[in-house]
């Protein structure tokens, strides 16, 4: 008999800022949710390896969801998106997450994103905190310019390998083969969508000026960046976590920008110990309250 994973895909028809999306998502486990964003021009298989991973699952449900545009979830329905440029800013960024949630019915989940979704992490702590139980910012920065670029998309290129060759070095070394060449694969498929991503992540975020306002009291904040990312460097997160009043960051050791698919074994003792942190935090506030 074939062996069947346990986790499971679906699709939501939700709206955002009138674009009417049928989002695409998987997930495993029960407990509170676990909310994940793949990286810029890629999609949810980024995090196959968290969704089958019974540690985790056993106390949490994970969902990981394509943003639309990316892997299984189609751009708007009901206009004609091919006729504009793709340019993803903040407002519609987190505008897709909250309507995510409120269209699942999620009541307080774990919000985790990397790379630009490490971005738009702390955008929710800065907009929205009091919707989450708390937020974990993987390779996450206050503000990453300069990669908004027009060469992911140049008429003399091959966008799919100049996607994904773009990202190659952004692994450590060390991590293995079979998952770096995965990654690498992810990005390959994913090359459309990825400039207009870009410009979210080098152009319309920027939190520079704001870090200060964001209220951990109100939601659990935890920073995870990779020593190998010289996009989001250890440095850029951890100066962001120094301006942020409660703020917690980790530097990531052996791995880099793709933490959850290049190395999972690595990046699973660095997610527990931020879980450890928000439902301790978690726990603080509840006995505050009694």
């Amino acid at each position: 008999m074939a062996k069947l994973s346990p986790v499971t895909g679906h699709y939501v028809d939700m709206k955002v800022q009138g674009d009417a999306l049928r989002v695409f998502f998987l997930e495993n486990g029960s407990g509170r949710p676990l909310v994940c964003q793949h990286t810029a021009g890629c999609h949810n298989h980024q995090w196959r390896y968290l969704l089958e991973d019974d540690d985790i699952t056993s106390n949490y449900r994970v969902i990981a969801y394509d943003l639309a545009r990316h892997g299984k979830s189609d751009p708007p329905r009901n206009r004609d998106w091919w006729k504009e440029e793709y340019r993803l800013t903040t407002d519609y960024f987190t505008d897709f997450i909250l309507s995510f949630c409120d269209a699942l019915d999620l009541e307080k989940p774990i919000f985790m994103g990397c790379s630009f979704g490490g971005n738009e992490t702390l955008q929710l702590a800065y907009r929205k905190p009091d919707r989450f139980a708390g937020l974990i910012a993987v390779e996450g920065a206050d503000y990453s310019p300069g990669y908004y670029l027009p060469w992911w998309h140049h008429p003399h290129a091959n966008a799919a390998q100049v996607c994904a060759s773009g990202v190659w070095d952004l692994m450590a070394p060390m991590s293995p083969d079979r998952d770096r060449w995965a990654t690498w694969f992810y990005y390959a498929q994913g090359s459309e969508a990825f400039e207009g991503d870009l410009y979210y992540y080098s152009v319309d975020h920027d939190l520079r000026g704001h870090l200060d306002k964001i209220d951990t009291s109100r939601c659990p904040l935890v920073m995870l960046t990779g020593e190998y990312d010289y996009l989001t460097t250890p440095d850029d997160s951890r100066r962001t976590a120094n301006q942020i009043r409660g703020a917690e960051f980790i530097e990531m050791k052996k791995i880099g920008h793709f933490p959850m698919s290049e190395n999972y074994p690595v990046f699973k003792t660095y997610l527990q110990q931020a879980l450890d942190i928000v439902e301790s935090r978690l726990g603080e506030a509840r006995k505050a309250a009694d």
